[in-house]
């Protein structure tokens, strides 16, 4: 069975971020502005600090891609962290001529203190460097990857914030080309003006006061059809591995798809999604999609809906109290440098994460070792499915 595998390695103030990708049928058109472009879209957003005017994340594609396409080996993919000229004596892998002063205080909501326990490392720089949201210039990388996969078979993504703070955008009532082109146009990924203008006025406010905001953000994927996943085995179910994979962001603490928790207050007639017949097509259409797009476990062919909910930055510059690891005595929190929001960026990388899981399961039912494989195989599929 074939499957999108991906790692990543490196460190926030590393000297650069690398990603292998394995399972990426050969002759695939992939530039490196297929990934450049989303990248420098993770950079942006209304609220961001100032490592963002320090880094322009490039990638080079230094593995599995030749002349344009890739050749069907396992793709290597790295970013150059031009921070690092700023670290040296402090980060590299090469024994330190002096011992750099350590970080002993961690920050509450960070994996500071529960790394250092769990990894022995009384530096909690060596744990922070790893978990930091940098890591996910990576994931917007493979993202990307995935991206020109799902493209190829008329599958795409887009994303939008719904929320930042106090703040919510009302539902949008445009067609999805709409609202991925208003969303794309706006600093903080909001379709409403209105909205966004709001947004911004409660991330000045959290910025005087020496506070972050976090906020909500969904993830749309259209031209999916049916019979993506599986109910036959838990962990193959679509909806719960997109769970796993969205929630695995950083500052990400709830995940939903379609109505979420406002399933749980409605009664079953107002949530499930009454089902048509198309003749023409012989599709079977839902009048609704309460659902987001997956049934059982399986996508129906409605679009996707995933909604994600991201906590407030944990670093504040108004540092809450803490316990330093060595000393035991009471301080306040370390700083660094930080966002005040980053819920513009947090959608890029849930468009990423997404791309990933349907990519996978994409591989998993058509599998194919070229790209024109892969294509006959799900055109195939969409004759079977015609003919049901």
């Amino acid at each position: 069975m074939k499957h999108f595998r991906w790692m990543t390695a490196g460190e926030s103030h590393g000297p650069e971020l690398t990603a292998v990708v394995d399972g990426i049928p050969a002759g695939l058109p992939l530039l490196v502005e297929h990934v450049n472009d989303h990248l420098a879209r993770r950079q942006q957003g209304y609220g961001r600090g100032g490592r963002m005017k320090i880094e322009t994340d490039r990638v080079r594609l230094v593995g599995g891609v030749r002349g344009g396409e890739t050749i069907g080996g396992p793709l290597a993919l790295v970013v150059e962290n031009k921070d690092f000229s700023n670290w040296t004596g402090r980060m590299g892998p090469e024994p330190f001529s002096e011992v750099p002063e350590a970080v002993t205080r961690p920050r509450p909501g960070h994996a500071d203190l529960a790394g250092g326990q769990k990894y022995n490392r009384h530096d909690l720089r060596d744990i922070l460097e790893r978990a930091s949201a940098r890591e996910t210039t990576m994931r917007v990388a493979v993202g990307s990857v995935a991206r020109r996969l799902l493209e190829e078979i008329g599958i795409s993504i887009f994303a939008h914030v719904t929320r930042i703070g106090p703040v919510c955008a009302p539902p949008f009532t445009g067609s999805h080309e709409e609202l991925r082109a208003k969303a794309r146009a706006s600093d903080l990924a909001c379709p409403d003006e209105d909205a966004a203008q709001r947004m911004k006025d409660a991330i000045k406010e959290a910025s005087h006061a020496g506070d972050t905001l976090g906020g909500h953000f969904e993830v749309v994927a259209i031209g999916l059809f049916p019979g993506l996943g599986s109910h036959v085995q838990w962990d193959r179910k679509l909806d719960g591995r997109l769970a796993q994979a969205v929630m695995s962001i950083q500052a990400i603490k709830a995940v939903a798809i379609g109505d979420g928790f406002e399933a749980g207050s409605l009664r079953g007639s107002l949530v499930h999604d009454a089902i048509t017949h198309a003749p023409a097509t012989n599709k079977f259409p839902r009048t609704s999609n309460h659902a987001g797009g997956l049934e059982g476990g399986i996508t129906s062919g409605e679009p996707l809906i995933v909604r994600a909910s991201m906590k407030p930055i944990a670093t504040l510059r108004k540092a809450l109290p803490s316990v330093d690891i060595l000393t035991k005595e009471v301080f306040e929190a370390a700083h660094e440098r930080s966002d005040i929001c980053a819920v513009a960026a947090a959608s890029v990388i849930g468009e990423a994460m997404v791309a990933i899981v349907l990519a996978d399961a994409v591989l998993e039912k058509f599998g194919g070792d070229s790209l024109r494989e892969l294509q006959r195989n799900v055109a195939g599929y969409k004759d079977q499915l015609a003919g049901f």
